[in-house]
Parts: structure tokens; sequence; C-alpha cells
């Protein structure tokens, strides 16, 4: 079945018009969704901690910052842009009691409405923006004007406007520049969660810093061996992001490309691994232990994250990054500048 792809030509702006919409947070997303909502003509007011380091910042920029309980009594579309385990406990602390009739709640990942963390009442809409792209990007691409695509979906829609607003939403971002896909938040979620763990961050950088291993301990300078299992891996994805797998194969060696072909690193084995964790996503089961987790504290994801944070290649990883004058050079545009300050550093109610 064809996938239904909208664009700018699908959404109607105005829909937006009269209405308030209250951007939870000023990290990553939040920043972008607020200054691309406001430049496109939206009605947009920030909510944040009155202690958060983010509330000078976001004035700076010229938008208008309230508390999140002020900020979300005002308005007709609530956008939670915060990390996922922070989300429960602010909605129903700050959000909840002060929404509006009506009001909608919209989100950029699915996971704490597919997984029951958060549960709106039958009369509010729920619908889903979700950039592919960080929230720097999603920015600067606005600012050049183009667009990051997204996926969109309704989970809620009691007066029978939820994909009308979605949509305008979308166009307001910048986002139909590119194109939205319409999805679902069960789909969103459970395939985000895993080409995570699977193939982007628990795929990857585990195979990455597994051939560096063997590579060094059969004798090989870490140096190269740097080279050959991590540095070149940005230029085959540039290539498959360009033209697919395809093209990254034949852009390569027919060596490389033999070699491809007859690799048995991975391996049935790892389908049946890889349908395994899928299955604990399905489930719950991955979403419980982790939000278990943060619930307690964190202790595991803590001791988890002491314990991947010295992976072997970085022995030399520095030094040779060093050596590439890219590296070294201004950030791309000033959000990523800030972003490497630590202004913009995660998607929370700072």
């Amino acid at each position: 079945m064809a996938a239904t792809i909208w664009y700018e030509k699908d959404a109607d702006l105005s829909v937006l018009e009269g209405k308030k919409v209250a951007i939870l947070g000023y990290g990553s997303q939040g920043h972008a969704h607020a200054l691309n909502l406001r430049d496109s003509g939206v009605d947009v007011v920030v909510g944040l901690r009155p202690t958060s380091k983010s509330v000078q910042f976001a004035k700076e920029q010229g938008l208008e910052v309230k508390s999140v309980p002020e900020a979300v009594a005002e308005a007709d579309i609530v956008m939670i842009l915060l990390p996922d385990q922070y989300q429960a406990a602010v909605y129903k602390k700050d959000v909840e009691p002060n929404l509006k009739p009506g009001a909608a709640l919209a989100f950029a990942h699915g996971f704490n409405i597919h997984y029951g963390y958060i549960k709106p009442t039958e009369d509010h809409p729920v619908f889903m923006v979700a950039p592919k792209g960080p929230g720097h990007i999603v920015r600067r691409e606005y600012a050049a004007g183009r667009g990051v695509p997204v996926v969109v979906a309704v989970e809620q829609d009691p007066r029978g406007d939820g994909w009308a607003i979605t949509l305008a939403y979308a166009k307001a971002l910048g986002a139909l520049r590119a194109g939205a896909i319409k999805t679902t938040f069960k789909e969103e979620t459970e395939t985000d969660l895993f080409g995570e763990q699977d193939v982007l961050m628990g795929g990857i950088n585990h195979l990455c810093d597994l051939g560096f291993d063997v590579l060094t301990e059969a004798g090989y300078q870490p140096e190269i061996a740097y080279f050959e299992v991590f540095h070149e891996l940005k230029m085959l994805v540039d290539l498959a992001n360009e033209g697919g797998l395809n093209k990254a194969r034949w852009s390569c060696s027919d060596t490389a490309q033999y070699g491809d072909y007859t690799s048995t690193v991975i391996t049935d084995e790892t389908k049946k691994r890889m349908q395994y964790q899928l299955k604990r996503i399905q489930d719950g089961s991955f979403a419980k232990e982790f939000m278990d987790d943060q619930a307690a504290g964190a202790p595991k994801f803590k001791k988890l994250q002491e314990e991947f944070s010295h992976p072997h290649l970085e022995t030399v990883g520095p030094k040779l990054r060093a050596m590439f004058s890219w590296n070294n050079g201004p950030a791309k545009d000033a959000d990523e500048a800030e972003s490497f300050n630590g202004k913009i550093a995660r998607t929370q109610v700072q």
C-alpha cells in the first residue's frame, strides 16, 4: 500500500488563525518549533520553569515566555516537547489541570500516548508532528526556505478537525515543503524505538566498536583501525542518503562490494535478535523497563552511560578527528552553536 504524503498545497495555515500554540520545552525541537511557527505568523508562547536557563534565551529570540501552567491555560494547542521520561509527570502536574476544554495536545514522538503514560480525556484532539531531523536542522532548513520531512498522526479527533490542525501545524513548521507522511502513534513509536535499538544506536555503534577491537587485538595500529571501521562510515552513509544502498555499493570498489555480498557477520541469528527486540517494544516491556528505571532515579541508565562512555576507538578518535579541518571550523549555524554551548542541549523544561 502506497504511503499517504501531504505537501504545502494540502494544508491551510488559516486553520491556526486565532489559536494560541504553547510549546513546552525549549531544547533541540522546542526552539525550532517555536521559532518556525512564530515566523509563519502563528501566535506562540513558550512554557518553561521560571528558573530555567532557557527563559532568557527564548526571550532574546523575541518569544513570549510563561510558566508551564500559564502557557497551557491560554493555549488552544499544546505541543509537548520534553524527554519521554518527564512528559507524564509534567502532564499530570502542570498540563492536565490547566488544559482548556477541547484544547489539542500535540507530540513529536508517540511514546507516552502509545504506552498509556499520558491518557487525555476524549474531548481533546491528540496529534503528532515528528520531524525526521534534529531541531537545529529543522530551524536551519526553514530559514533557508526548505523543510525537513515529518511523519504525522492523529490519535483522537473528537471534532473532526484533527487532520486539518495537524497539517496546518506541519505547514507552519515548514515541513510540508518537504512532505508529511501519514502514520499512527503505534507505528511511529515502535519503528522509532526499533531503529534506534537495532540499527542506529544499538547496531552501528556496537558494530564499529567491535570492529575496532578485532583489528587492534590482531595487532593492527589503532589509528588505521579507526579509519577503516569508523571514519569511513560517514562517506558510506552520505552516499546511501543521496541514492540508497545501491549507490553506496556501486560507489565503492568491486572488492568492497564482493566482501559486502559474501559477509557472514550479520546472519539470521542477528535477525532473530532483532525480532526479539521488536517484540519487547511491541508488548511494552522495553518501555516499562526504561520508565521504571527512570522513576527510581535512573540507576541502570547511569551505570550503562558510564560503562559505554569510553568506547575503545575513542582512544585515538579525538586525535584523528582533529586532523580534519571541517571538524575544527565554526559551527554550521547559530542554532547548532547554541546546542554545543549547552543552551539547547536537550528537549526539556529546563
